[in-house]
C-alpha cells in the first residue's frame, strides 16, 4: 500500500466552504472506481494548511490516475483554488504493522 500525502494552502481569495465544495466533488466523482485507489481524506491545520492522504494499491495505479486527471474537469476546478507554489507531496510505503 501507498499513502500520498499532500499538504497546500488555498489562494487568498478562496473561503474553506468553496474549496470543501470542489474537494467533495473530486472524493465523489474523480476517485470512485479508480484503480488501485483506496481511501482519501481531507484535513485543516490550525494555521490554515490543508491536508488530503490518499491510500493507493501501489505506485502504477497513482502513476495512471495523474496521468488520467490532467484533463479532468472536475478534478481541474480543484486546483484552481490551491496556491500552486505551496504545494508539497510525498509518498510512502506501508511496512506493515
Amino acid at each position: 500500500m501507498v499513502l500520498e500525502v499532500t499538504t497546500f494552502r488555498l489562494l487568498p481569495d478562496v473561503d474553506a466552504e468553496s474549496f470543501l465544495a470542489a474537494d467533495k466533488a473530486v472524493q465523489t466523482e474523480v476517485f470512485p472506481n479508480t484503480p488501485g485507489y483506496l481511501r482519501r481524506t481531507t484535513a485543516q491545520a490550525d494555521d490554515g494548511e490543508w491536508l488530503v492522504v490518499v491510500l493507493w494499491s501501489n505506485e502504477t495505479d497513482i502513476e495512471e490516475f495523474n496521468a488520467r486527471i490532467v484533463s479532468d474537469d472536475v478534478q481541474m476546478r480543484f486546483d484552481e483554488l490551491i496556491e500552486r507554489g505551496s504545494i508539497r507531496s510525498k509518498r510512502y510505503t506501508d511496512i506493515g504493522g
